[in-house]
């Protein structure tokens, strides 16, 4: 019975973070937040310069976190059936969960590349 809980959180937990990915990315693609605000959405001092580099910055995240957000939905599930059969199921789905985390974070290198690739420090699309 315990494991089936360990095993039911853990699914559960792989479907919330996959979800916030596919989620949040879909969303920053299609609505970025109206307004520059420090609450809510892609916030780095080179995205916040201006709505341009607002706007691109979370269309780009956003398309990172779409697309990983799926594979790691499947790659996820597919690695907790397999924690099924193992003894050391509760140490494999707290490492998952934390390579998730690690996927979820690693987007914002390449998001802040392509930032400084197409605006200056001004925030000032480079031509």
């Amino acid at each position: 019975m315990e494991k089936w809980i360990t095993f039911g959180s853990g699914v559960f937990m792989t479907l919330v973070l996959s979800a916030t990915m596919i989620g949040f990315g879909r969303l920053f693609q299609k609505n970025p937040p109206q307004e520059i605000n420090s609450l809510y959405g892609y916030r780095t001092a080179r995205s916040m310069k201006n709505r341009e580099t607002w706007d691109f910055a979370h269309h780009y995240i956003g398309r990172l976190w779409w697309r990983i957000g799926w594979w790691m939905l499947a790659v996820s599930t597919v690695l907790h059936l397999l924690l099924l059969f193992v003894s050391w199921m509760e140490a494999g789905t707290i490492l998952l969960m934390i390579l998730q985390m690690i996927v979820l974070i690693l987007p914002i290198f390449p998001t802040e590349k392509a930032l400084k690739k197409h605006f200056d420090s001004f925030g000032q699309r480079i031509l």
